[in-house]
């Protein structure tokens, strides 16, 4: 039993529902009032937030089967703090993943700024930057980011629960949305049909 990852695994599941309540802004507002509202949509969102965000750490690292892609196996990589040998295919492979992943996590950040990205909270919709190509950029980094740290650390449990963590986002994705053109209608849904959601387009 691998006991440290079960419990990330329903770490960053049981943040979900927490996470969809802070994008309610507009009913958390009626329901508490406009500045309790938003102190309680702000409090869940930064819970939520880091909370999923650790967890999904602990589905990287935490004790595991490893795996091996079938092809140079035979030159590795030792990783002494962690007590892993990694075949460097793996870095190879983990490497595009984990600089894309970053730098849109990073430039998404940037662009709509830190206290927005822990509070899910913005005051105006966002159409530059990375938020041209994508309409979630840091989901997507994080996306990336999760299959190029599976690779790089072999990590085969965090390998096969890839598709319900790809579930996870989008269902994340799709609540903000139904949110965000709550608060923003007309404006959100123009920018919706030009932008799309995860998957850029090939030009």
């Amino acid at each position: 039993m691998y006991l440290g990852f079960l419990v990330c695994l329903f770490g960053v599941i049981a943040m979900v529902p927490l996470h969809l309540r802070s994008l309610e802004h507009i009913d958390l507002q009626k329901k508490y009032g406009p500045k309790r509202g938003t102190r309680i949509g702000e409090t869940f969102g930064l819970i939520s937030g880091w909370g999923f965000f650790g967890f999904w750490i602990g589905v990287w690292v935490s004790p595991q089967p490893r795996f091996a892609l079938p092809f140079f196996t035979e030159y590795l990589m030792r990783l002494s703090f962690l007590n892993l040998q990694i075949p460097l295919v793996h870095i190879v492979v983990s490497f595009p993943f984990l600089v894309i992943g970053c730098w849109l996590g990073i430039q998404g950040v940037k662009t709509i700024t830190l206290k927005a990205s822990e509070t899910h909270k913005t005051e105006k919709i966002i159409t530059v930057g990375v938020y041209s190509i994508v309409r979630h950029p840091q989901y997507l980094g994080g996306l990336l980011s999760h299959v190029g740290i599976t690779f790089l650390l072999s990590s085969l449990y965090s390998l096969m629960v890839t598709p319900l963590v790809v579930f996870l986002i989008y269902l994340i994705a799709l609540k903000e949305e139904e949110e965000l053109i709550k608060e923003f209608g007309e404006e959100y849904l123009n920018y919706k049909r030009r932008v799309p959601m995860l998957m850029p387009k090939l030009r």
